[in-house]
């Protein structure tokens, strides 16, 4: 059986402004879930770190054309692949 490469993998709110990565998994169900996919974060979605607020909490960042802000605890939900 053929190895994939991986790719450098972490979560979304580990990343600084700037960044760029592309989604790879959604670790939460109910509503909040649903919400994170509402908002576009769903695999293989693009997304990129736009700031932090001065206390770090919460990040913007830019997903499928569109601001959106999350809660550094939201964010960590989100697995990501670096670019």
């Amino acid at each position: 059986m053929e190895r994939e490469t991986s790719r450098d993998t972490t979560h979304l709110g580990a990343l600084i402004p700037g960044s760029r990565c592309i989604v790879s998994k959604v670790r939460c169900d109910g509503c909040l879930g649903q919400r994170l996919g509402d908002l576009g974060l769903v695999p293989g979605e693009e997304v990129t770190v736009v700031r932090n607020a001065p206390l770090r909490d919460p990040i913007e960042i830019k997903v499928s054309g569109f601001l959106v802000s999350l809660r550094r605890c939201e964010a960590s939900l989100v697995e990501v692949e670096a670019q």
